[in-house]
Parts: C-alpha cells; structure tokens; sequence
C-alpha cells in the first residue's frame, strides 16, 4: 500500500473532518506537539483559538517537511484544547484554516479538552503521526 487506506466500517456513517482509521506502511514520522506559536521567536500573534490551531497546523507541517512529507502523509492527528466551547464556537473558521492548511485530508483524529497547556498563553496543542510511502 503506497497510500494511506481510510477504514470505514460497512454501515457506518462517514465522519465530517476526520477518518475513523488508517491503515498505512512506509517511514513512520512522529511529531511532537506543536502549538500555536511563532516558532521562531516563540511568542504568540493571537490568543484567539481559530488564530492558535493555525499557526500550529502550520508548525505540524514545518517539522512533517524535514522528513520530506507532506499532509497527506499524515495518518493520525491529536488536538488537546484548552477549552471545547471555544472550539465548537470558532469551529467554523478552524475547519476553513484547516481546509486551507491540509486541504481535503482527514486523518484519524482525536480532540480532547485538557484543563491547561504547558505555555500558558497556549489555547491548542497538536501532535501528527505520518507515513511517509
């Protein structure tokens, strides 16, 4: 298998921005979680979440490039969030950042709202799993 496989039971229905599994073979990347942050000066531009979950994606992709991947390898994805209220509140433009950022990708994923991030400024922290063939 050359590219990932999106598992989808029979009967199921389909998930909306997200693939219930993966099945894939190839280099395994894992990418630590990134936040939503300038790398380089390691401040935040923004404290809005739909700006945070951006510049992460964005961080995500960055380091998937020096293994030479891009997002289509990527077969899982965690979201930790600081607050589910403000996702579902700002889902509609995190979806179009997204969609923009990934394009019409959606790899296994799992969002969970956690009580604090390590960078207190932090709204979201993402970590990728890839495959590259």
């Amino acid at each position: 298998m050359s590219t990932p496989g999106f598992l989808q039971p029979p009967g199921w229905p389909r998930p909306s921005g997200y693939s219930n599994g993966v099945a894939a073979q190839g280099r395994q990347v894992f990418i630590a979680g990134q936040i939503g942050w300038d790398p380089r000066s390691e401040r935040f531009t923004s404290t809005a979440l739909a700006d945070q979950a951006t510049q992460a994606l964005k961080n995500v992709l960055a380091v998937l490039a020096e293994a030479e991947g891009r997002p289509e390898h990527i077969v899982r994805m965690t979201w930790y969030l600081t607050s589910r209220s403000e996702y579902v509140a700002q889902l509609k433009q995190i979806g179009a950042a997204y969609r923009q950022i990934m394009g019409k990708h959606f790899p296994a994923m799992s969002a969970i709202e956690v009580a604090a991030l390590i960078e207190p400024l932090a709204r979201v922290e993402i970590e990728a799993t890839a495959v590259i063939p």
